[in-house]
């Protein structure tokens, strides 16, 4: 009805609900830093007593530790190789976010631009292979690293799965950002003389740095937390990345909670840096992509 008044939610309303979502989202973060820095190796942060009340029950379930310390830490890195661990998922993840970024913007670019032969069946095959759960190819991988390569307990052999595996969504993703970039800018570099090399280095790789920034994240955290693959190839204990390393704290005959917290805590600290640092990066990298296709 005409000038009928819109009914709104009222923003108390509204802010506590967002409120409970918050809480609700963040209470097991929360968790996990209690458990890292209360210096103990149980879940249970407060001793009952034979007859509870509501208060100990209450301070039973508020993730704050009774007491302070960063033992979990010291020891994490004093009486275990935690440092080589995560140096080597460092290193692995680095290493594949550098070769399937540059592979990814190169063949991006060669399927945005150019016509040739089998452009829209590599299109699709790219497509095609985000279909299917990752478990599928480990056996072939296995195959492939570990029997004919020889790559098996190497880093080399995880770089080479973790970008090969990754370029399909990162070329459909760049992909779809070239072609938001005006073909006018390319022919006017031609015209004042610029090669194709020039022309993607100079002018096409600095418009879609939202594009490859968003991309390089998306390739360093699905390296810094694989789990499956790197449990699978690695048989050696030096060359254990951090989430491998991490489920030897909490095992069928030991549960050393506040290593695996503090272990956790750590191991989240490189990707919430590269989250913060290209924030401003995401939400343009994101959207465009999506414009064309």
């Amino acid at each position: 009805m005409a000038g009928a008044r819109e009914e709104k939610v009222p923003h108390g309303l509204l802010h506590a609900f967002l409120a409970l979502v918050v809480l609700y989202t963040v209470y097991p973060v929360l968790w996990v830093i209690t458990i890292a820095f209360s210096g103990k190796q149980s879940l249970a942060i407060a001793d009952l007593p034979a007859e509870p009340g509501f208060l100990d029950r209450l301070r039973a379930v508020t993730p704050w530790p009774a007491q302070w310390s960063v033992a979990n830490f010291v020891s994490v890195f004093g009486d275990q190789p935690f440092a080589r661990w995560v140096l080597n998922s460092l290193v692995v993840a680095v290493a594949t976010t550098l070769v399937g970024v540059f592979l990814s913007c190169t063949a991006a670019y060669a399927f945005s631009r150019f016509k040739f032969p089998g452009r829209r069946a590599g299109m699709m095959a790219f497509l095609v292979s985000q279909m299917f759960p990752g478990v599928l190819t480990l056996i072939p991988l296995y195959i492939i690293i570990v029997q004919w390569l020889g790559l098996g307990s190497t880093r080399l052999g995880l770089i080479i799965v973790y970008a090969t595996t990754s370029i399909p969504f990162s070329v459909w993703m760049l992909k779809g950002y070239f072609d938001t970039i005006p073909r006018e800018l390319e022919e006017a570099a031609i015209i004042e003389g610029a090669g194709p090399g020039m022309i993607f280095w100079r002018i096409v790789l600095p418009l879609a740095l939202p594009a490859i920034a968003i991309t390089a994240l998306f390739s360093f955290m699905t390296a810094w937390n694989e789990f499956i693959l790197a449990a699978t190839f690695m048989d050696q204990e030096e060359m254990y990345t951090a989430p491998v390393a991490l489920r030897f704290f909490v095992g069928g005959f030991q549960q050393q909670w506040g290593y695996f917290a503090a272990g956790s805590i750590v191991v989240s600290i490189p990707v919430v840096v590269l989250f913060l640092y290209l924030q401003k990066y995401l939400v343009s990298g994101l959207t465009a992509g999506s414009v064309k296709g």
